[in-house]
Order: C-alpha cells, then sequence, then structure tokens
C-alpha cells in the first residue's frame, strides 16, 4: 500500500510540473487544464485556488452518482496538482522569462512526456482516477452506456469550447485562448494514450494487474 501511494503522489506531482511547463510554453494545455484557464481569466483567484475549488465541485457530483472511481489519489490530485502547477509556471517565468519559439517547442515536448509519465505513475497506483475522470467513466458505465472514448472526447470538446467562451467573455485576446488552446491540445488528445501505455509498461506494477 505504501508503495501505491507515493506512486500517487510522485504522479500527481510530475504531472502538476507538466501543467506548468505547458503554460510557459503557451502553446496549448489538455483540454481540462484550458478549462481551467479560461475561467481563471474570468474568477480572480490563484490558479491553485480555483482547480481545488473546481475538482472539489465535481467530486460532489462523482459522490453523487458513482463513488467507486475515486480514491486516495482523488483526494491527492484535488488538493496537489493546481498548486504545483501554479509554482511551477511562476519558477519558469523566473528562470526562463519569455522564451522563443524554439525553446517553446522544446518545453512543449517536456510537459507532454512528464504528463504522460506522471499519469502512469497515478494510473498504475490505481488508487483511484482524478474527478474530471470519474465523470467520463461514470457517464460511459452507469448513465449513458455509451463507450467512454466517446464519453471523453465529448467532454474534451466541451472542455475546449467552454475554456474559449470564458477567455471571449472575460475580454481577452486571441493570443491568450491560443495559449490555452493550441497545438498541444490536440497534441495531447493524440498522443498521451499510447505514451502512457508505453510508461506504464516500464514503471512498477505494485497491483498486478500486467499478470
Amino acid at each position: 500500500m505504501k508503495t501505491r501511494v507515493w506512486m500517487s503522489v510522485l504522479g500527481v506531482l510530475i504531472c502538476g510540473v507538466s501543467v506548468g511547463i505547458f503554460r510557459t510554453a503557451a502553446l496549448g494545455v489538455d483540454p481540462f487544464q484550458s478549462l481551467m484557464s479560461g475561467l481563471n481569466a474570468l474568477v480572480p483567484l490563484r490558479f491553485g485556488t480555483l482547480y481545488l475549488l473546481a475538482n472539489a465541485a465535481l467530486l460532489l457530483f462523482s459522490l453523487v452518482l458513482d463513488r467507486r472511481k475515486l480514491g486516495l489519489a482523488t483526494l491527492i490530485n484535488l488538493t496537489l496538482l493546481g498548486y504545483v502547477a501554479e509554482f511551477s509556471e511562476a519558477l519558469l517565468a523566473q528562470l526562463l522569462g519569455r522564451p522563443a519559439l524554439v525553446g517553446r517547442l522544446g518545453l512543449l515536448a517536456a510537459a507532454l512526456v512528464l504528463m504522460c509519465l506522471g499519469a502512469a505513475f497515478y494510473f498504475n497506483a490505481d488508487l483511484g482516477v482524478s474527478t474530471y475522470d470519474a465523470l467520463s467513466l461514470i457517464a460511459s458505465e452507469r448513465q449513458t452506456r455509451v463507450p467512454f472514448r466517446f464519453c471523453r472526447v465529448a467532454s474534451d470538446l466541451a472542455c475546449v469550447a467552454a475554456a474559449a467562451l470564458c477567455f471571449r467573455i472575460a475580454g481577452q485576446p486571441w493570443s491568450a485562448v491560443a495559449a490555452a488552446i493550441g497545438p498541444a491540445t490536440l497534441l495531447t488528445a493524440f498522443c498521451m494514450g499510447p505514451l502512457i501505455s508505453f510508461f506504464s509498461g516500464l514503471l512498477p506494477d505494485p497491483c498486478g494487474k500486467r499478470r
């Protein structure tokens, strides 16, 4: 159990750092983080606090609908990831300033690899999923009977659309929109699954799921 807890904590920390790197690269983030960025443009709160509040609201829905997908890792994700992302972005801003395009592309590649590595730690620990992941799983298994991949695509598209709307309501320029919804958004959609599977095969499997 101790190994699984540490794998969950390490996975969330790595994912949080990757979100900070994505935001520094300003070439887009994954769909849910794009929504968080859009809400952050509307709501004058620290990003970490806003992330916690938004996920707490999703947690309530998941508790009502099906709490079996939730676990210790869900709470670790809820309380840590947003603040780690906020700290990482601030630290990189001090160290790197405003990197050129080549540097931003390098940051994008590093962020993608780190996010998938962190997710592999998190999934192999098998102590619950994030509140955002839980909603799609619950919708697929208990509410709609629609395959998970379609529920996830629908939720991702809804996040991106809502993010763009939040940015426009907040009067943000299109450059701000592009920093949250850009090439990285598509890249994560197509590359995360294969990379997470690759890293999961390399990392410890404390639950014996591969046997």
